[in-house]
Order: structure tokens, then sequence, then C-alpha cells
């Protein structure tokens, strides 16, 4: 399903792609500002390591959860305004087997221990998709478009994917202190099914409780 076109109800003509490594200047902030507090949480470290400095590693190397193989974006114009990822139950070894190659290559092997324990944790509060899930992820538009509907554009393209992929059921997590993504949520036929507390927090601040939203694919 690549060069897929989307129309936001602004009148933006959106076309849908596949990642590519080249998209990271853009990519990479807007996965992060899709869960900043978790992402520095987890990946930022006491001597300086920067969580967005990680992403990019991570989309550049192309493999695994943040990988730009795991990714779609939305463009405008030629430019990149949108990202998202999708991905079932079936992705938790491969991903789990990136993730540690990509932190000990990343931050070593005396700071990746920490790194990895903060990312289990984490999964308590953001759980990871199970059974028949298909799971969307790092949902981000660039700030100048939010409101103007390319989100729900990018929201549908990941639905078609999972459609098209024999899935029925999709879930998303959204942080309780970002109503605005929840409504967007809701709007988009998703229901909040639970809700997990956080007590996770350091010096880089508190992981918030977080709501699972999930939605029956017609």
């Amino acid at each position: 399903m690549g060069n897929v076109l989307g129309m936001a109800r602004s009148g933006l003509e959106v076309r849908f792609r596949p990642a590519a490594a080249d998209d990271a200047d853009v990519a990479v902030p807007l996965i992060y500002s899709s869960g900043p507090t978790a992402f520095d949480y987890v990946f930022t470290t006491r001597d300086g390591g920067d969580a967005q400095a990680f992403l990019r590693h991570c989309f550049i190397d192309g493999a695994g959860e943040f990988g730009w193989r795991n990714h779609w974006v939305g463009v405008v114009d030629g430019r990149v305004v949108a990202v998202g990822a999708g991905f079932g139950a079936d992705t938790k070894w491969p991903f789990t087997l990136a993730a540690a190659r990509q932190i000990v290559g990343h931050y070593g092997m005396r700071r990746a221990l920490g790194v990895i324990a903060r990312g289990l944790r984490v999964e308590s509060v953001i759980r990871p998709p199970d059974g028949d899930m298909h799971y969307l992820a790092h949902l981000g538009v660039l700030p100048e478009l939010r409101g103007q509907g390319v989100g729900r554009e990018l929201i549908d393209q990941l639905i078609g994917l999972a459609r098209d992929a024999g899935r029925r059921r999709v879930a998303l997590d959204v942080a309780v202190s970002n109503p605005r993504a929840e409504a967007l949520y809701r709007r988009t036929g998703f229901k909040v099914v639970g809700e997990r507390k956080s007590r996770l927090a350091n010096e880089r601040g508190r992981v918030p409780d977080h709501r699972r939203m999930e939605r029956v694919i017609d």
C-alpha cells in the first residue's frame, strides 16, 4: 500500500509511503513527541545520554520498534509532516533482540543495563501488543498542521494496513495528560478499555498514567 493518497479536512493532500532512513530529521522528533516523558525516562541518562539521539540511532539502523522499516510517513508537497507505526504481537522477539543490540551499541554495556531496566518498567504502564491485537504507536504530526485532519488520515492509513494484514482489533495507549490526542482517537472510533497507573519517575520527570484504547476494525 505505498503512495496512498488521503485528503485532510483542511484540503491538504497527504500522501502516505513507507518511511526511509533519509526521513530521520523530521520523523525522529515526531516520534519523540508522541511520548516525550516516557522516552526521557528510559533513554536519557545522567551522564548526558539523549533520548532523541538514541531514537535517531535506531531509526537510521532500520530494525526494531523504532527503525524506519517499522514506520510510515505522511507527505505534503514533498515534505514529511506525519509519522506512525503499527505492529502485532509477532514482533515481540525481533523487536526485543533489535532493541538490545541498539541499546548496547549506543550506550555501551555499563549504561545499557539501566536503560533496559527502565524500559521494562515502562512496559508495566504501556503494555506491548498481545494476541491478535494490532498496535498503533509513535503517532506524530508537525505542530503547525495539528488540528487540520492530518492525524486522522494517518490513523486511517495505519488501520487500513492492519485490515490488509487480517487484523480485527486495533489498540493504542494515550497519556492521561494528553486529552487532545485522546479526543482525536475517540473521534476515530477508539474506546477506553482500561487505565494503568504509573509510579515511574526520575530526575527527567514522571511517566504519566496511560489509558489503553481499542477499536474493532469494520
